[in-house]
């Protein structure tokens, strides 16, 4: 991973936007990585629902293959 650290930098030669809350007469540590980027394509939750595959099994036919093997342990 890349990592830039200046120890000792002043706040007056930062950025404004990176200011806020300190005094111009302070130093800080700044450091300053990579970050990974986000996937650009993040299915949604519609989208992974569609990629299950078929077929869907209704209630009824999942009691009747229930019932169908209690009744192989019977016998």
């Amino acid at each position: 991973m890349n990592r830039i650290v200046k120890e000792h930098y002043p706040v007056s030669k930062l950025p404004p936007e990176l200011r806020e809350g300190f005094d111009s007469d302070q130093v800080v540590t700044v450091t300053v990585s990579v970050e990974e980027a986000p996937p650009k394509n993040v299915p949604t939750l519609e989208e992974l629902f569609a990629l299950r595959q078929p077929p869907f099994r209704s209630d009824e036919d999942i009691d009747d293959e229930l019932r169908r093997q209690r009744d192989e342990w019977d016998d």
